[in-house]
């Protein structure tokens, strides 16, 4: 399957405007290239280090036989499931990948101590963990490998026979990881972790939970030369026109897939998007939509609807006005890549830095290791306990006026940020707040899992422009897990690792609201309907 791609409408126009100059500039082939001036004179040192994403189909094709040989010789020794722990770009690249291929990978990049024990409770003589990190310091994973290596070591297996470690080479996670005897794939230290869906870190998890990497490889080449060419027909270079060069500009980007045969597309490229282009005061907002979400059904004039089909020019006669894409998943990320770093250029901004990620950690730890007491609620409703980044934003005392005030705040260009830190396994309905909340609000709106999208559109929240509002689930449990060789439990980790950001949030003067529930029979939807 090929790739295509239709504009229409305003994004057409976008991409008539900047079609003839990226091509002129040679853009396109300077990326092949690996030219770092594209960015500027600012981002050059850092564009030199990551772009060796355009070269990952060619340095990954010898491991695909060392991968499935892997798999072969665990499966021997009746290893059939595969725990990945992983954040960002290391877990969100194989799980597109694997729920694509209709493989069974458990997918752990949350701290909520609910869904760790699920992980831990799922068959361990049958498991084997892959653990993902570039650095291998992301407290996240670090956690989780510790959790997973003394639950090993108490059912007598040994971790070397079932550990199997992705990192870039020289780091610390590399040489702890062969000192403990475990299986260890390195990969191209020159790719960001938001581009390395095609190296192995997207590679080693999916094709050991048995996806055709393979085959993925070959998608993605058929569609590289397409992509290095500066000519119209390159797809990379209209989608970037399209996402960011509409005048005056649409800022924020709807993600929608309507019966396309990837599933889960629309997460990847949000942290693609919202970290390579959320700083400097500007970026494109990704928003992922269902085919009937009020956005789509009426679109603010700040928002661009980009929909993935199955047939972009079938569809074309439907969807006037939006954004059409299909392909395969190997062709799409590729193009996604592609794009994504072509409107950087565009934008003005460097898309492979990520300068205040780091604040939301550094948060954490720094509540983790002094551990004050936790502030006491604006008031308590409902089991539900309402805490905000100024008072004003409580002065109704009831959670219907609270929201309506954080909506209040809402600029005509904002949005809201839904960021749900509970156990999502035990929680799903969460999800749907998304729903509700963009039918209130009027405005777009994003939802995200904590701690997961603090390695993605967290950047977004801190560096892009200043429209956003937050709203906060935190959960109280009774459940929690030690963390083996660590002095806090995945219970206070989640639990710092929002009350970090919130207070980062608000000392960039962002709004935020967080409501912690307290009992786990509060109907939150039900909650909700309520207030509006």
């Amino acid at each position: 399957m090929t790739f295509s791609i239709h504009a229409s409408g305003a994004l057409k126009g976008a991409v008539d405007q900047w079609l003839p100059k990226l091509s002129a500039d040679l853009v396109a082939s300077g990326i092949t290239g690996g030219d770092p001036t594209l960015w500027g004179p600012d981002a050059e040192d850092e564009a030199s280090k990551r772009l060796g994403w355009v070269n990952a189909v060619e340095v990954s094709r010898p491991l695909v036989d060392e991968i499935v040989s892997l798999r072969a010789s665990l499966a021997e020794k009746g290893v059939d499931r595969f725990v990945l722990a992983g954040m960002g770009g290391s877990s969100l690249a194989p799980e597109v990948i694997t729920q694509t291929a209709g493989v069974d990978l458990t997918i752990l990049d949350s701290t909520a101590p609910g869904q760790v024990l699920a992980a831990l409770d799922g068959g361990l003589e049958r498991t084997a963990l892959v653990v993902s990190s570039k650095s291998g310091s992301t407290v996240e994973t670090d956690s989780q490998r510790r959790a997973f290596e003394s639950a090993f070591r108490d059912l007598g297996i040994d971790p070397a026979e079932r550990i199997i470690v992705v990192t870039d080479p020289g780091s610390p996670l590399e040489a702890s990881a062969r000192e403990a005897g475990y299986r260890v794939f390195t990969a191209d230290p020159e790719v960001g972790g938001r581009y390395s869906a095609l190296t192995a870190f997207g590679l080693v998890p999916s094709g050991l939970a048995g996806a055709d990497i393979a085959e993925l490889l070959r998608e993605a080449e058929a569609t590289l030369l397409q992509c290095s060419v500066d000519a119209p027909e390159n797809p990379a270079l209209v989608l970037a026109a399209a996402i960011a060069g509409t005048s005056p500009r649409k800022d924020k980007l709807g993600l929608v897939t309507d019966g396309t045969h990837i599933v889960g597309l629309p997460d990847w490229i949000e942290q693609l998007i919202a970290e390579s282009t959320g700083k400097l005061g500007t970026g494109i907002l990704p928003v992922v939509l269902l085919p009937v979400s009020p956005e789509v059904e009426n679109p603010p004039a700040d928002l661009a609807i980009c929909r993935i089909v199955d047939d972009a020019h079938e569809s074309a006669r439907r969807y006037e006005g939006e954004l059409l894409i299909s392909g395969s998943l190997g062709a799409q990320l590729v193009v996604w890549e592609y794009a994504v770093a072509i409107a950087g250029r565009m934008l003005g901004i460097n898309p492979f830095d990520q300068p205040d990620v780091e604040s939301a950690k550094a948060a954490a730890r720094g509540l983790l290791d002094a551990r004050p007491e936790p502030e006491a609620p604006a008031f308590v409703e409902n089991g539900v306990e309402v805490r905000v980044s100024d008072a004003e934003l409580a002065a109704s005392g009831t959670i219907a006026g609270v929201l309506d005030a954080l909506w209040a705040r809402l600029a005509e260009d904002g949005y809201v940020s839904i960021q749900a830190y509970v156990d999502r396994l035990q929680l799903p309905q969460l999800a749907g707040l998304r729903e509700m909340v963009a039918a209130d609000s009027g405005r777009p709106t994003t939802f995200g899992w904590g701690p997961r999208f603090l390695h993605s559109t967290g950047q977004y929240h801190k560096g892009g422009p200043a429209q956003g509002a937050f709203l906060q689930i935190t959960e109280r449990t009774d459940v929690d897990v030690e963390i083996p060789g660590r002095p806090f439990t995945f219970g206070q980790l989640i639990e710092a690792q929002a009350a970090g950001d919130a207070a980062v949030l608000a000392e960039h003067g962002r709004p935020v609201v967080t409501l912690t529930l307290t009992d786990p029979q509060t109907e939150v939807l039900s909650l909700f309907e309520a207030a509006q």
